[in-house]
């Protein structure tokens, strides 16, 4: 068994002197192997790439020189394999390259013939070449970007109900049988120039070629995926942000299974936005409809009447358990059970709720409550607990396009009580005494550890807590910004979530903005009446 990671890698080749290749494409469990041998920031997928050699016992493999943590791998792994080259692959492919790469492939064919004992074999390779994937001739959603692993893969097609075709680096390989030729020289030619004629990756000079992957008429939405720690697809999906026409979502992974809860939300929200969500039957008969936003922090609960009017509410610590929170929400409603028709969960916990006919995400919800506050919305800053959004809507109040905060506090309500538990505040607290700043102070760190050092060391150092509370409410309002500016936020804005709730962040944000935000009165309950909206919608498709 001989293992790879790159789409460039002669497999036929490989399988010609009777070697059976397997693409090492498994997300990771852990990276404790990983490292201990080598640094923390290296490229998330060559983390992967070390534990699932370590934990295959396979002994023999073939790299491709991609980048530099492909490199490090090499030199890792070098001394503990019985095998294993790394093949120099020309950025151009041109009659320079084609050659290069040739003699790259006769050099392999020397040194893995001689470790293996065998000969090339023609029907072998041959044999060796497969069908090239198929794109689907009906709308489908495409997997575009750094490679994913099987995990993902599997989990993205689970949440989108069209067909998801897998475009990443690492799966749209299509190389074709050279012609039989007068020598093996010529042979070998041919085949480097198959190879390097592929839809190029973005480790290529030219990648022209790549607009074949978003040019198809039966294109109908985008999955853009990146890996953590590394650059070269990050540049792609800026460029296709500003250019294409079909809905897109960016997610980013550090090829581990975890994060899921993010992952679902950013995918469930381009499905919903794209019109294609499935939706469950519904059995219940009562006159009110519930949404349930269980958030990271708190449980919010929202009642609506057959008139959209907001009749019951209740707002209680999540705990340990979306599940639990969410029960101890519902028991705190005046309403009676017999008289709610049907019940839509949103948040972070939506898909952990039993009692809840169905889920639409908190992009969604958050959406539907807004408008329904305030049909001039356009853009929504959400400050939650866990996570922070920038949605922006059409003139119906659909949505058009978010952004959300990667796997990082910082922007969060989760940041700004931290920072009270440092300064010995609550958060109703911090949230007003940060109006009476004198000194304009910069909080630089945005990593909430970091963060948390600096304004210890303010403190150490005199400074006057209202001044760091607004240097703080500043940092939060230059992170949420960022999203706005990626939805292309206008006027007029609307902030909701247990953020809202602070002065000074709001304040903040105004003056980046340059205009007041809309607050709702209870901006905690946005979304759960946008999941109440949903189950009154829910309700009359039954009728």
């Amino acid at each position: 068994m001989i293992g790879y990671t790159c789409k460039y890698t002669p497999v036929e080749l490989l399988k010609a002197f009777g070697a059976e290749a397997k693409l090492l494409n498994t997300e990771a469990g852990n990276f404790d192997y990983a490292q201990s041998v080598t640094h923390m920031n290296m490229c998330s997928h060559m983390k992967a790439f070390l534990e699932n050699v370590h934990n295959s016992g396979i002994k023999e493999l073939i790299m491709v020189n991609c980048c530099d943590s492909v490199r490090r791998a090499y030199d890792v792994l070098k001394d503990e394999m019985d095998f294993i080259f790394i093949m120099d692959l020309p950025h151009n492919d041109n009659s320079c390259a084609r050659d290069h790469l040739r003699d790259e492939l006769l050099r392999l064919a020397d040194e893995y013939g001689r470790y293996s004992g065998e000969t090339f074999d023609y029907e072998l390779f041959a044999k060796a070449f497969v069908p090239e994937q198929s794109i689907p001739r009906e709308k489908y959603i495409a997997l575009l970007g750094a490679r994913v692993g099987d995990g993902l893969y599997q989990t993205v097609q689970d949440m989108v109900p069209l067909p998801v075709a897998d475009l990443t680096c690492s799966s749209n390989r299509a190389v074709h049988m050279p012609p039989a030729d007068e020598g093996f020289l010529q042979f070998m030619d041919a085949y480097a120039a198959n190879l390097l004629g592929q839809i190029p990756c973005m480790r290529m000079a030219d990648v022209a070629g790549r607009r074949e992957l978003t040019e198809d008429p039966y294109l109908a939405g985008i999955i853009y995926h990146t890996v953590k720690f590394c650059d070269y697809y990050g540049f792609e999906y800026e460029s296709l942000r500003r250019k294409t026409t079909v809905p897109m979502v960016k997610i980013e992974t550090d090829f581990t299974m975890q994060s899921l809860g993010q992952l679902s939300t950013r995918v469930g929200g381009l499905v919903e936005s794209m019109g294609i969500r499935e939706e469950k039957a519904m059995t219940g008969n009562g006159k009110y409809f519930v949404g349930i936003d269980s958030g990271s922090t708190t449980t919010n609960v929202a009642v609506l009447d057959e008139a959209g009017n907001l009749v019951d509410s209740a707002i209680v610590r999540t705990g340990a358990k979306a599940s639990k929170g969410a029960e101890k929400a519902f028991q705190a409603l005046r309403v009676a059970k017999d008289d709610i028709a049907v019940i839509i969960a949103t948040g972070y916990g939506r898909n952990n709720i039993d009692f809840a006919d169905d889920s639409v995400t908190e992009i969604t919800c958050h959406a539907r409550g807004a408008f329904h506050l305030d049909s001039r919305v356009r853009t929504i800053i959400d400050i939650g607990g866990q996570d922070s959004k920038a949605i922006s809507l059409d003139d119906t109040g659909k949505v058009k396009n978010f952004a959300m905060n990667d796997k990082c506090a910082a922007g969060t309500g989760r940041f700004l009580e931290n920072m009270a538990k440092v300064l010995e505040m609550d958060l109703d607290g911090i949230s007003k005494v940060g109006a009476s700043w004198n000194e304009d102070i910069t909080i630089s760190s945005m990593c909430t550890v970091f963060a948390e050092s600096e304004v210890v060391s303010l403190i150490a150092d005199n400074r006057q807590i209202p001044d760091i509370v607004h240097g703080l409410n500043k940092s939060v309002a230059s992170k949420t910004m960022a999203l706005v500016n990626r939805v292309g936020g206008e006027s007029r804005y609307m902030m909701t979530g247990g953020g809202a709730r602070n002065e000074g962040v709001v304040g903040c944000i105004e003056d980046l903005i340059g205009e007041k935000v809309i607050v709702p009165e209870i901006p905690d309950l946005c979304g759960a009446i946008g999941a109440a909206l949903f189950a009154s919608d829910a309700a009359c498709r039954k009728e």
